[in-house]
């Protein structure tokens, strides 16, 4: 399919913040926004002192979910990523501030790298404010990882009644040890199985994500995307349903008079007579096997922009998953029972929190000054870098659509944007280290996903390594380079050969240092990280992946570059050619 989809929108990078515009108008009693990223979503009827804060979050495009949820008796606060990407760690922390109660904040979130990585860090943060937040990550999705892995599994459409447990258990004012081991107990005893039909497109690109054959569909994929178990040719609502269901009770202990609920979830283009079909299945299913249906949804809950498909989510209930499932909520995607009465003397306490910057100042006057690479060619070369990103974005996102959910070129250029107004905006004295620090910020609060907190970790940990120096001599330049990889490492975990940025990161790193080590100028020393970042994202071409969403792929992996390495080499490449320029 080369032909582009059509979206009602304005400016695709509006398309967030005019979004939650929207939602608050249309809902002004339940929602409203605090903070100052215009990312997190508020219940109005929500927090309050004493009451463990429930922070749910992810990535748009997955409407009503996440901040659909949010209202009394269910969550507190929605952190609002980017289209397919993680909310940065800032818009997560002014979440769990606006749902902190002093009792205790609850982080809940699908099991993705990029939410990992950003809710950990806003825990961290969040922490430096004595606010003491836990993490559940939502792993319903049996298609992702197998049994004896489950921990490594994604979270789709499960994630609606790992929230709503969580809600309701914190609304009846239990404790942050209680609220938790809800939310754990929700999490064990809720599993997925999806199918796609058709792909679904980012508002920047306008290109399906990945490609499906006309009379295909595919069990098992994701809600970004990722590929699934097993591609085949599109079966009948019966037999779809009945693989979905035969993959959940092949694990879920269910026997007669066993308790359920019940969600069949649209995917964003498929229709309720459709879904309605696959719910009569699963009730005939369960019906044959004595299981008892305690409740039933059917509809939109958790989608993937317009891709056609559906999920089917089973809860395994026992007496106080029962309790707290039928326990009474207001948002604007789910009513339980009556609206929720007022909690009588509550209270919420404005709290201060000491939020302060780290102080900034340089003494410039101790700085080495020897070296080629002065602080403003260094500008140049991160102007080249981001225009660069900006020109092979589509290309980025095409490669990441073959092994990833196709935002990867997206979500760089968001980033590479922040960080070029940044620049824009900061002082012409700025040493490197200090160019550093506010492009690892930009990045980060612009970015969220995994990129974010890798990039940051990476900008930050490359102007440390030369923080003692005004200019860049040719070992400072390789210096730099190595920084920027062990900034990475540092935050991902990934390891050489798991066919990630590091492959291409790491051998730019080596080949700078040797230069340096053999006496090459700083331009050759650019030169031979470029040279090295291009070698490693090619070699990425023949390895299997072993990190992030990939990694389900396996050796359907293979014979694809990294998206990530590639973007390494489009960003090195651009920053020697701006230095040759400037030199």
């Amino acid at each position: 399919m080369d032909h582009p989809t059509k979206k009602l929108m304005n400016a695709p990078e509006d398309i967030i913040p005019e979004m939650v515009e929207g939602m608050l108008a249309a809902h002004p009693d339940m929602l409203k926004l605090e903070g100052e990223t215009g990312r997190a979503v508020v219940a109005v009827d929500g927090p309050r002192d004493g009451k463990v804060g429930i922070v749910i979050g992810g990535g748009s495009g997955h409407e009503p979910a996440f901040a659909g949820y949010v209202g009394r008796g269910l969550a507190d606060a929605a952190a609002v990523g980017n289209v397919f990407a993680s909310p940065s760690p800032q818009q997560v922390k002014e979440a769990a501030m606006a749902a902190d109660g002093g009792a205790g904040v609850m982080l809940l979130y699908g099991n993705y790298t990029g939410d990992v990585l950003n809710f950990d860090m806003a825990a961290e943060e969040c922490a430096d404010l004595g606010i003491e937040a836990r993490s559940v990550q939502v792993i319903d999705d049996v298609a992702s990882a197998p049994k004896e892995r489950a921990h490594e599994r994604r979270g789709i459409a499960g994630d609606f009644f790992v929230f709503k447990i969580a809600g309701a258990a914190a609304d009846l004012g239990r404790s942050l040890d209680e609220v938790e081991a809800a939310a754990k107990q929700a999490n064990a005893a809720t599993l997925s199985m999806g199918v796609a039909l058709s792909a679904c497109s980012m508002p920047q690109t306008l290109k399906p994500n990945f490609e499906i054959g006309p009379d295909e569909m595919e069990i098992g994929m994701g809600i970004h995307g990722e590929p699934g178990m097993r591609r085949a040719k599109v079966g009948t609502a019966d037999k779809v349903t009945d693989e979905l269901m035969s993959l959940i009770l092949g694990e879920m202990e269910l026997g007669a008079g066993s308790e359920v609920a019940v969600l069949v979830n649209g995917l964003g283009s498929t229709g309720l007579m459709e879904l309605y079909l696959i719910n009569r299945r699963v009730a005939q299913i369960l019906g044959d096997k004595g299981v008892k249906i305690h409740n039933t949804w059917v509809g939109e809950y958790c989608t993937s922009m317009e891709m056609a498909g559906a999920s089917v989510t089973l809860l395994k209930l026992d007496a106080d998953l029962k309790t707290l499932l039928d326990h009474p909520c207001r948002t604007p995607a789910l009513t339980v029972g009556s609206a929720p009465k007022p909690v009588k003397g509550a209270v919420r306490t404005k709290r201060s929190y000491d939020d302060a910057a780290r102080a900034d100042a340089v003494d410039s006057a101790s700085l080495a000054t020897d070296g080629s690479l002065t602080p403003e060619a260094f500008r140049t070369m991160m102007y080249a870098a981001g225009a660069a990103i900006a020109r092979d974005r589509d290309m980025l996102s095409e490669l990441d659509g073959v092994i990833g959910d196709g935002d990867h070129g997206v979500t760089m250029d968001i980033g590479w944007t922040a960080v070029i107004k940044a620049l824009d905006a900061a002082p012409a004295e700025d040493t490197i280290s200090q160019t550093c620090t506010k492009m690892a910020k930009a990045f980060l609060d612009a970015v969220g996903a995994s990129s974010g907190p890798l990039y940051a970790g990476a900008f930050n940990t490359g102007g440390k390594a030369v923080s003692d120096r005004l200019n860049l001599d040719a070992t400072a330049a390789a210096a730099w380079v190595e920084g920027m990889l062990k900034g990475i490492l540092g935050r991902g975990g990934a390891n050489p050969g798991d066919k990630t940025m590091i492959d291409a990161w790491m051998p730019a790193a080596e080949a700078a240092k040797q230069a340096a080590e053999a006496g090459a100028d700083t331009l050759d020393v650019m030169q031979a990280a470029t040279d090295g970042a291009r070698d490693g994202a090619q070699a990425t071409k023949d390895m299997e992946s072993r990190r992030g969403r990939s990694k389900k792929l396996g050796a359907r992996s293979v014979g694809h570059i990294d998206p990530g390495a590639a973007s390494a080499h489009v960003m090195l490449e651009a920053m020697t050619e701006a230095l040759r320029n400037a030199l």
